[in-house]
C-alpha cells in the first residue's frame, strides 16, 4: 500500500502569465515545473537538480512532482466524467 504524502505546492508553484508565457513556475523564479520534471525524467536526483539550480529545494521538487500527480488526477477526473 502506498504511502500518500501531501505536499502543499500551492506555496511553491505560480503562475504568471507574463512569465513564461505563464506556465506553472517554482516560486516565481523562471524555472517551471515542465523542466524539474524534464531532469527528474532525464535521470538527474532531486540532489543533483538542487545543486546544478541552487535558488531551488528539494520541497521545491516535491511540489513540482505533487503539482503533476495533482493535474494529472484531474485530469483523469475530468475523462471519466
Amino acid at each position: 500500500m502506498l504511502n500518500e504524502v501531501n505536499v502543499d505546492y500551492h506555496k511553491h508553484i505560480s503562475i504568471d502569465p507574463d512569465k513564461r508565457s505563464g506556465k506553472p513556475c517554482i516560486r516565481g523564479l523562471r524555472i517551471t515545473v515542465y523542466d524539474v520534471l524534464e531532469y527528474l525524467a532525464g535521470g538527474m536526483t532531486p540532489d543533483q537538480i538542487v545543486t546544478d539550480f541552487p535558488d531551488l529545494t528539494l520541497e521545491d521538487i516535491r511540489a513540482c512532482l505533487a503539482y503533476a500527480a495533482d493535474r494529472e488526477r484531474k485530469l483523469a477526473a475530468g475523462a471519466l466524467a
